[in-house]
């Protein structure tokens, strides 16, 4: 059986994957708090934050998900919701199995779904996105809306 995958969230997966990678590796790289006294502070530049594909926005997201009677927009939203949650925590594994990480950060970074239905997850980013400005959150890549509205639901402690 072939699944079809939106081609949105196959490379909000990737992408996913990619940034917790270099996330969570830049936890692994960490300097203790002389080793950075010790070392001059680069100056900082400001850069300007990479465009926000308007197909896969935080915005679209929340207008496919909320289209609670068309079938083919819940099978996008469930397939895009899980593609982002399934790509942060095959990150999040595969650096805590490559990397000395520091005590309790693989846990601090990861996301406590046991038992929890994707469904419950669609309501809480929902709910968390209708608290923000629409403009806001067309500015806003879905995978940041997400997986901010399930660690702030649903992080291990």
């Amino acid at each position: 059986m072939q699944r079809n995958v939106h081609p949105s969230a196959a490379r909000a997966a990737t992408g996913l994957l990619m940034v917790a990678a270099l996330g969570l590796a830049s936890l692994a790289h960490a300097q203790t708090p002389a080793a950075q006294a010790a070392q001059p502070m680069p100056p900082t530049m400001s850069q300007a934050a990479p465009p926000v594909d308007p197909t896969f926005s935080a915005y679209s997201l929340v207008q496919t998900c909320k289209q609670r009677n068309d079938n083919t927009a819940q099978g996008q939203c469930v397939g895009a919701i899980r593609g982002i949650i399934h790509g942060y925590q095959y990150g999040v594994l595969f650096l805590g199995q490559r990397t000395a990480l520091p005590p309790n950060e693989t846990q601090r970074v990861s996301l406590c779904l046991r038992d929890v239905p994707v469904s419950t997850i669609i309501d809480d980013f929902l709910a968390d996105a209708a608290q923000v400005d629409d403009d806001a959150l067309k500015h806003t890549p879905a995978e940041v809306a997400v997986l901010g509205s399930v660690h702030m639901h649903h992080a291990c402690t």
